[in-house]
């Protein structure tokens, strides 16, 4: 009897196991990409696009856009991350150039990845990046710090009803998985 019950015990565990296994492979591999792709068909969610290039810059001086930076952090990264301007009032078409401020605060290497959001979210199509620092990841040693540079492009075509934009990025632990030939911290 005490034999068929480990048995038992062995074979649900192994189901569960399983199970748990099949879940978490679900949410990273099928999960991420369904979600990016649903995002871009509906227009949600507010992601930006990759680097703009200018091709013909117009600016509308008759009015203009607020835009307002945001820092967040992943529960798990342990940075002063902050812009160093809140705001700024622009024309749309005009270049723009702020900076973000970094620590890492850690005794240790540490690199990390930003991850834009516009809100509106129907503004990111309009809110341009030519260069940005979440672009690439950052590294920094212990108790390092940088200031982390953006410019930006509010597109002349923004809708006129939208008249704040609020950028704002939410910043990642990624030292783990960051390839040690292109990381110089993580190649420490």
């Amino acid at each position: 009897m005490a034999e068929s019950t480990d048995k038992g015990i062995l074979y649900t565990t192994a189901k569960l196991l399983a199970v748990c296994v099949a879940m978490f492979a679900f949410v990273f591999v099928v999960m991420v990409p369904l979600y990016n792709v649903l995002c871009e068909a509906l227009g949600i969610n507010g992601k930006t696009g990759g680097r703009y290039e200018v091709v013909e810059n117009t600016i509308d001086t008759s009015r203009t856009v607020k835009v307002q930076f945001v820092a967040n952090f992943n529960e798990h990264m342990p940075w002063e991350f902050k812009p160093n301007t809140n705001v700024v009032e622009v024309h749309p078409g005009e270049a723009t150039n702020i900076t973000y401020f970094a620590r890492n605060t850690q005794s240790r290497d540490m690199v990390a990845q930003a991850i834009p959001s516009v809100v509106p979210s129907r503004a990111a199509e309009y809110f341009h990046k030519t260069e940005c620092f979440c672009f690439n990841r950052q590294p920094l040693v212990a108790g390092g710090e940088a200031d982390l540079g953006l410019q930006f492009i509010v597109d002349p075509d923004l809708p006129k009803d939208i008249k704040t934009i609020t950028l704002s990025y939410t910043i990642f632990d990624v030292t783990e998985t960051a390839q040690p030939q292109n990381d110089p911290v993580a190649a420490r």
